[in-house]
């Protein structure tokens, strides 16, 4: 027990054996529906859905694992939602690509991942995010969050109109939502150790009474993985010429999972003078990992920003990560008992840490608009058009073209510039999505 509290840090973090646990499940349980999730999307790409789940737990597990014991950051990793229907509606369905040839160009962008992160290129773009855009990844994040977790509990719908507008309140879910989102903040106002995962579980046990939830069993056997193992087409791939393809794989990736990152850590407290000391090691963890998605049968695997509720919890090593990853491993054979937790009552988790992570707008220099503008941009374009890597760009967009036009371009890192003419020549050359 004395070597694991030296290893992970327990005395430096603040922290003990029993609330990482139960920052761990309380992660697990807040985004364990890719699960579910991922193989429904890319099955309508044609991938065999029963391989796809099994290859969505081993490769969550994998990453997530090597991101507690190798980087001792209490963060989680999994196959992007986002990237997964990129893969799936536009490159297989939109382009015509097969499924093989497409897990080949995820394949071809981490490997490109993995040498920009041994390099230590991906690090000094890390290191090289103005403070003000450091400052709105965290709280762009909060707003993705709150919009997921909105639409998760029913609180807000689609609308041909609005875009989005009010659901229907009187809706058992949206009701049971409510109820877990004030159980949740009271708990934790008043100090209850596991508020979050009590919230979760609390509207679980609701949810078989008043929400139509039913109880399917615990423990099935594992399918076969054979459907997809190794089925990647990496000389398709070349071959077909799928260049804008795999950029965009690799534009996402490298900033959906970087912002996560460094937003999840800035919650955490885990940045020291707005840097991550372990940084490269956590971004190795995420580069193996899309490589080794692609081996399994999978679309691009990257940080979750379900892991901010885990450290809402109280998680700060990576004895957090190491839990989800065993709990991942663990619903290979439990599928049924995780699938009785329903969106909604994760969804107050995630609204909560939400509302919290935006308190981090009060530190932004208002009286400067060439550095509160772009940060706000950042901020609603992550939830507006549902990717982070978006809300980065049009960030670092913004930064360099009003420090140019304003006079201060010498206040502009040359990484910046960088950055900023490369999403310009995805935008304009290559198209958004």
């Amino acid at each position: 027990m004395d070597l694991l509290k030296r290893y992970f840090g327990f005395e430096e973090a603040g922290t003990n054996l029993r609330t990482e646990v139960l920052a761990g499940v309380t992660t697990f349980l807040t985004m364990a529906y890719i699960i579910f999730v991922n193989p429904a999307i890319l099955g309508d790409a044609g991938m065999p859905k029963e391989a796809v789940f099994v290859a969505t737990c081993l490769v969550a597990a994998i990453a997530t694992l090597i991101m507690g014991l190798y980087a001792n950051y209490p963060i989680a990793c999994a196959p992007g939602m986002g990237l997964n229907a990129y893969f799936a509606y536009t490159v297989v369905k939109g382009m015509g690509f097969t499924w093989q040839a497409a897990l080949g160009a995820v394949f071809i962008s981490g490997c490109l991942f993995l040498i920009v992160t041994l390099f230590r290129v991906r690090e000094q773009i890390v290191n090289g995010i103005p403070h003000s855009i450091r400052i709105s990844i965290t709280a762009g994040i909060g707003l993705f969050l709150g919009i997921i977790s909105l639409k998760s509990s029913g609180v807000i719908v689609g609308n041909a109109e609005t875009l989005v507008t009010l659901g229907d309140l009187h809706q058992p879910h949206v009701i049971l939502a409510v109820i877990g989102f004030f159980t949740i903040v009271t708990l934790d106002v008043l100090k209850v150790r596991g508020a979050i995962l009590i919230g979760i579980v609390g509207v679980t046990v609701l949810s078989f009474f008043f929400g139509g939830n039913q109880f399917h069993g615990i423990v099935s056997a594992p399918p076969s993985i054979d459907g997809t193992l190794f089925h990647l087409d990496i000389r398709g791939a070349l071959s077909m010429g799928i260049v804008n393809v795999v950029l965009v794989f690799f534009l996402v990736e490298l900033f959906d999972a970087t912002g996560t990152l460094m937003g999840v850590a800035n919650r955490a407290g885990l940045l020291v003078e707005g840097k991550m000391h372990r940084l490269n090691k956590a971004l190795l963890a995420d580069s193996a990992a899309i490589v080794a998605g692609s081996l399994l049968g999978t679309s691009s695997t990257t940080a979750y920003i379900e892991s901010a509720s885990g450290v809402q919890a109280g998680g700060r090593t990576g004895v957090t990560a190491i839990t989800v990853g065993l709990l991942f491993l663990a619903a290979l054979f439990f599928a049924p008992l995780a699938g009785v937790v329903p969106s909604y009552a994760t969804a107050p988790a995630l609204l909560y840490v939400a509302c919290l992570m935006l308190r981090e707008l009060a530190n932004l220099p208002w009286d400067d608009a060439t550095e509160s503008i772009p940060a706000a941009l950042t901020t609603l374009l992550m939830p507006f058009t549902y990717s982070i890597a978006n809300g980065i760009a049009f960030g670092f967009i913004s930064y360099a073209g009003l420090k140019l036009f304003t006079g201060r371009a010498s206040q502009v890192k040359p990484i910046v510039w960088i950055i900023a003419a490369v999403f310009l020549f995805r935008y304009f050359y290559l198209g958004g999505g």
